[in-house]
């Protein structure tokens, strides 16, 4: 339907004036006039423009950044976070990692360093002032996905440990790291949900479960090892795996909201192992799960070797192809589930075991030992 049959629906500006002459003396007059009005807003905040008063205010007012803001924790924790470059036959990979002691120990993930330490690689730190120093391996764990670096000669302060356990969904959390190498990177977001059952490690030997924190602010490729902090900048989780869509060329692969964290009472209870004897210990059951087991629960291989003589298990009374369903009232749904569940333990626990034996729910109670 035409809204204007009679002609266009835009109007051409008007020609009125169009090729009417100045003379000098009216240029110059008006140029003068024009320059003595710029000079009214230019010189003076107060004045009078054609018989009307002129008041024009300057702003002064600043920004203020309040403790707790995310801009006063960014800039508060920053100066305690690293990049870390590790070296190796095929190229190397870059990662994140914080200072968790002034004598310059820093926590990372194992993935971060793991293929520059078994090919023999130099591994760099740079904190968030540009200057860099090389790093040595205190000690790394795959169970847990956690390694310790430590550097000599450098001024840095420890960031604070929140605590992972009174962690609730919906708390306010920011992540800091270097992801895709763009050091000092700041993100904002949520605690999702807590005790996810998640896998992570570069490879199949070296694949660690983590009993983990999601959250949604951003995590991408070189944010590994950094740290998760909450709303007062205390250290609550250490950034190590996402969910991605797909890895080639047709699927996103960073960032979609669904980021994993280490909850940090694990990750300082195996830094401090690491710092005190190179190595980790890990709780265990004494069992082998079968991993392709797709029914509820996790299911006890149907195996001669599936029950470690000696071990918990074994004490207890389980048999290979029970089926373990809850741990101390935790639902298990899965062979992840029940491996993060115990390694979320510490050894020396006692723990109550619900398991099926055919159609016969039992009930088991067994303290835990430490892994070989």
């Amino acid at each position: 339907m035409s809204i204007n049959p009679g002609g266009p629906w835009w109007v051409a500006p008007s020609n009125r004036g169009l090729g009417r002459k100045i003379s000098l003396r009216s240029a110059i007059i008006f140029a003068i006039v024009v320059g003595v009005i710029a000079g009214a807003f230019g010189a003076s905040s107060t004045g009078s423009l054609f018989g009307h008063s002129v008041n024009l205010v300057k702003s002064t007012s600043t920004i203020e950044r309040p403790v707790g803001s995310v801009a006063e924790i960014a800039q508060r924790v920053l100066p305690s976070v690293v990049s870390i470059e590790a070296k190796s036959n095929d190229g190397g990979a870059t990662g994140s990692g914080f200072v968790i002691d002034s004598s310059g120990y820093i926590l990372t993930n194992n993935h971060v360093i793991a293929a520059s330490v078994t090919s023999g690689g130099d591994i760099t730190v740079r904190l968030n002032d540009g200057s860099s120093y090389d790093a040595k391996v205190v000690g790394r764990d795959t169970s847990y996905d956690l390694a310790v670096l430590k550097i000599i000669g450098a001024s840095v302060k420890a960031l604070q440990f929140g605590d992972s356990d009174k962690v609730a969904v919906g708390d306010s959390v920011i992540a800091i790291g270097s992801p895709l190498g763009l050091t000092g990177t700041v993100t904002l977001g949520i605690i999702s949900a807590k005790d996810r059952a998640v896998t992570a490690g570069e490879t199949s030997e070296e694949n660690s479960f983590i009993n983990a924190l999601q959250t949604d602010a951003a995590i991408n490729p070189g944010n590994s090892g950094g740290p998760l902090v909450d709303a007062t900048g205390a250290v609550i989780g250490v950034n190590s795996a996402i969910a991605s869509l797909g890895s080639n060329s047709n699927s996103q692969t960073g960032s979609i909201g669904l980021g994993f964290a280490i909850p940090i009472n694990q990750a300082r209870k195996t830094a401090d192992q690491l710092i005190k004897n190179g190595r980790a210990t890990y709780p265990v059951m004494g069992i082998s799960v079968d991993m392709n087991y797709s029914g509820e629960g996790a299911l006890i291989a149907k195996s001669a070797k599936a029950i470690l003589a000696g071990g918990p298990a074994a004490k207890a009374g389980m048999k290979a192809g029970d089926i373990i369903t809850s741990i101390d009232g935790r639902a298990i749904t899965s062979p992840e589930e029940l491996i993060v569940a115990i390694r979320a333990r510490n050894v020396g626990d006692t723990i109550e075991v619900t398991f099926k034996r055919g159609e016969e729910v039992k009930t088991a109670t067994m303290t835990l030992t430490a892994g070989k």
